[in-house]
């Protein structure tokens, strides 16, 4: 191997000798002749005398009363040099794919900038509708007592915006929880699919030269892998939320001490069954349509604001379609 690896090197150095035939050339025979001559002192290390033939040639050495070569401090170094230089070769310049995983806090829901703005959108959903003016005829104007009519209740959309804060920012931590589980149990390619930042995967592929069809479908397909833990955490939300109001409704019956509990508990299992079913196929069709909607906007428009925009279409647009398909289908309801 030490001759091999000098006559690589001898090689490597002399670029000239590619071209020409090596056999006529004193520097082959001389390469030849190291290479040998290293390999015979390397099999003489280990026995009293050894003999390695090439070419008809005979080459002997014997240990008697000489120090070898290979045992001397000298020749491990440049043998070790030589090594480092031919592996440091262009041919030998490989390098592999590093996958960065970087996780968010676990309470990131809970910072500063992230509660203002989910406490901000919450208030304006619920307050909106109630704050902004009724158009009312002209002729309500002479009716008696009209003012008083104009009642504002501003307590019920103060209590749907906390359940609406408190829904969004569990929703958050429970895909902070998955993302932690996700890395903890699976392998790093697949946890990195997983968390990977979908708008500058969209950017780099853009980047590629693809064709349309193929950037839409791995645009879609990255998508489909980065919004499903956001997904995943909605549906067990949603499915918590409705075994507590049937945990709850059960506690409550049972101290009514009514006489149809037992019908009223298979009524509301059935009902538990259905939303459960509701909130699997709602889900399921804003993961989808998010994952279109993001390949249609980052084909048209800019990679990265295109498939942000085509992804939050998506998700909200896929549950209203899906509702409104299976409302016009006889005997299902979500």
């Amino acid at each position: 191997m030490a001759g091999i690896a000098l006559f690589m090197d001898l090689l490597r150095k002399n670029p000239r000798l590619n071209g020409q035939n090596l056999h006529s050339t004193g520097l082959y025979s001389a390469a030849l002749a190291t290479a040998s001559s290293a390999a015979a002192g390397y099999l003489a290390a280990g026995s009293p005398f050894a003999s390695f033939g090439f070419s008809g040639k005979q080459f002997a050495y014997c240990d008697a009363g000489v120090t070898p070569s290979l045992s001397t401090e000298d020749y491990l170094t440049s043998l070790r040099t030589t090594a480092e230089t031919i592996l440091r070769h262009d041919t030998f310049d490989y390098t592999t794919k590093r996958y960065s995983i970087e996780l968010k806090p676990l309470f990131s829901a809970f910072q500063p900038r992230s509660f203002a703005l989910t406490s901000l959108r919450s208030f304006l959903l619920f307050y909106l509708p109630v704050l902004v003016p009724k158009v009312e005829d002209d002729d309500d104007d002479f009716l008696p007592d009209s003012s008083n009519e104009h009642h504002v209740d501003l307590v019920a959309p103060l209590k749907k915006s906390v359940k609406q804060i408190l829904r969004e920012t569990s929703v958050v931590t429970t895909r902070r929880v998955l993302e932690r589980l996700a890395v903890h149990h699976f392998s790093q390619r697949a946890a990195w699919k997983l968390l990977k930042d979908v708008p500058k995967s969209a950017m780099r592929k853009a980047n590629r030269g693809m064709p349309i069809y193929t950037y839409f479908f791995c645009v879609s397909r990255t998508t489909f892998r980065g919004h499903f833990l956001g997904v995943a955490a909605s549906w067990l939300v949603q499915v918590g939320i409705e075994c507590y109001r049937f945990v709850r409704d059960i506690l409550k019956s049972n101290q009514g001490e009514d006489a149809d509990v037992d019908l009223d508990q298979s009524e509301r299992v059935k009902v538990l069954g259905k939303k459960v079913c509701g909130a699997t196929v709602r889900c399921g069709a804003s993961l989808v349509f998010a994952s279109i909607g993001a390949g249609i906007g980052a084909t048209l428009f800019r990679p990265s604001s295109g498939q942000s925009i085509g992804c939050l279409l998506g998700d909200m647009a896929g549950p209203i379609i899906v509702t409104f398909c299976f409302s016009n289908v006889s005997h299902l309801e979500l």
